[in-house]
């Protein structure tokens, strides 16, 4: 099989309401990694099932330990207080486009 395009690379979150486990399908290196010392840390919780040749993994988990975060856009006022912070205390965000925090 040939590379992947990035449009290919999915993540899939899969679980229902009658059973205990989730399935997590990705290419996302992050996610790999974090499911990966997940699974190092919580055997019981969860395990890998498959990893492909292409790059994707698949684990189960027991869906308790799942968790499914909406974030809200900031604010001004949000952004120039964490900019404040970032300053006062050794932190430099730099943004594509735009000047240094």
């Amino acid at each position: 099989m040939g590379k992947l395009s990035e449009n290919q690379k999915e993540t899939i979150v899969n679980f229902n309401e009658g059973e205990q486990e989730a399935g997590i399908y990705t290419f996302n290196e992050d996610l790999k990694r974090r499911l990966a010392e997940f699974g190092r840390k919580y055997p019981l919780l969860c395990r890998l099932v498959e990893s492909t040749p292409e790059g994707s993994v698949a684990y189960v988990l027991d869906k308790s330990r799942l968790s499914i975060c909406f974030v809200p856009p900031q604010g001004e006022g949000q952004r120039a207080a964490a900019r404040e912070y970032a300053k006062k205390h050794g932190f430099w965000m730099v943004q594509t486009g735009q000047e240094t925090a």
